[in-house]
């Protein structure tokens, strides 16, 4: 559990919201032994093998877990974001990026957009065997010549008798190599239904079944997260039911930005969490590990750096709990926050989140000398993983633009 004390306080603005309750605490001592005894121990076989088992994600579905958040009649384990939010930090804590992010894609992201874009068919169509672990979810927005501009894709969608044409291009996408179901967000013109010719009007949400002709995949190599099966999508006439289409014709670009504020809250969870845990190795490191006659940690210089780490860890932590809170709050009662104070708050979390875990993923290697260099060696692992952070789910550069528009810059 966090050290910081959650309970109401008061700000210019009035009162703060809690956070975790009782059976929030439960739920963390139970994620935390099932994370200890069902993944830490596999991680370095999983890492050497470059892949996670499709029977982790069955497991973590059977335990609930990929289902909270989500409704019961749907197969969820209830709708509570805080209890999204404990998992997310403890799974964190395995310091592995590749199975959080192939375990998150399912849930955080194919099986989030499914429940808030779907209609209540496709919803109990489509989410029991996300949620169960029986499916692999992934999401495809990025694409190669787009990257984070979501106004430039170029993936299109055209009607095709009562169904869709779908042609097109993805990269970097997350369990893409080997996902049963995909989320897809393709441009449909306004000759087949979109309401405008603003890229931003003609955006629309698809759900693409693995097996569908024409849609192909290869993964691709990554420095990091080396479990993780980042895929290179191919659509190449796939044709779609309309029951494939997921919300109206050009409501996809309000889809994609509202998800992104939990996707980005759900990366800088994580990244907090993992660097609180790599903290705690690079001190027990240092501690052990002698020079000139005693422990690495006695020396000022390290206790200074990591000193620092935890100041900024406490930062960090803090400015992501308020994110959350904004998050829950809208999520409860739209009108309760006002939405930019949402959008800059989470953007200003993920800003500071992620180069956080790659800099104390740093200082923790620096720490080890030369083992640090050696792939025997956990804290390798996590300086990897940790660098795509500020990178993906938007770039710092992103997160910054974001913040300025909130500023009327």
């Amino acid at each position: 559990m966090s050290d910081l004390d959650l309970s109401p306080t008061t700000t210019a603005d009035g009162p703060t919201l809690p956070l975790f309750g009782e059976e929030h605490d439960q739920l963390r001592a139970s994620a935390r032994a099932f994370v200890d005894r069902e993944i830490v121990p596999n991680v370095e076989a999983w890492e050497r093998d470059e892949q996670v088992p499709r029977e982790l994600f069955e497991r973590v579905g059977d335990a609930g877990f990929l289902g909270l958040g989500f409704a019961p009649d749907v197969g969820g384990s209830g709708p509570d974001r805080l209890a999204q939010a404990v998992w997310i930090e403890e799974l964190a804590r395995a310091l592995c990026g590749g199975v959080a992010a192939d375990l998150g894609a399912t849930s955080d992201l194919a099986a989030t957009y499914i429940d808030a874009a779907g209609t209540e068919a496709q919803r109990e169509r489509f989410l029991p065997p996300l949620l169960a672990g029986t499916r692999i979810g992934a999401l495809a927005i990025t694409e190669p010549g787009a990257g984070s501009d979501v106004a430039g894709i170029t993936t299109r969608a055209r009607r095709d008798g009562d169904g869709w044409i779908l042609d097109g291009s993805k990269v970097f996408i997350t369990n893409g190599a080997r996902c049963d179901d995909v989320v897809v967000a393709a441009m449909v013109s306004p000759d087949d239904g979109a309401p405008g010719d603003d890229p931003h009007a003609r955006l629309t949400l698809f759900l693409v079944s693995a097996d569908a002709d024409g849609f192909e995949r290869r993964r691709l190599p990554m420095l990091g997260w080396r479990t993780s099966y980042t895929g290179e999508l191919t659509f190449d006439g796939v044709r779609l039911d309309d029951g494939r289409r997921l919300g109206d014709i050009g409501a996809g670009f309000g889809h994609v930005m509202a998800a992104f504020a939990w996707e980005r809250l759900a990366m800088s969870l994580g990244a907090v969490a993992s660097a609180e845990r790599t903290l705690e190795l690079g001190i027990a490191y240092a501690q052990q590990r002698e020079a000139f006659g005693r422990p690495i940690a006695r020396f000022q210089v390290w206790k200074h750096r990591f000193a620092d780490c935890r100041a900024n860890i406490a930062t960090g932590r803090a400015l992501t709990y308020q994110a959350l809170r904004l998050v829950v709050a809208q999520a409860e009662r739209a009108d309760a926050v006002d939405p930019t104070e949402v959008v800059r708050t989470v953007a200003m979390a993920k800003l500071a989140t992620q180069r956080l875990a790659f800099e104390v993923a740093d200082e923790c290697l620096q720490v080890h000398g030369g083992a640090g260099y050696m792939m025997e060696y956990p804290i390798q692992r996590v300086w990897r993983d940790t660098r795509l952070g500020p990178i993906g789910g938007g770039t710092d550069q992103i997160m910054r633009g974001t913040i300025a528009k909130t500023l009327g810059l």
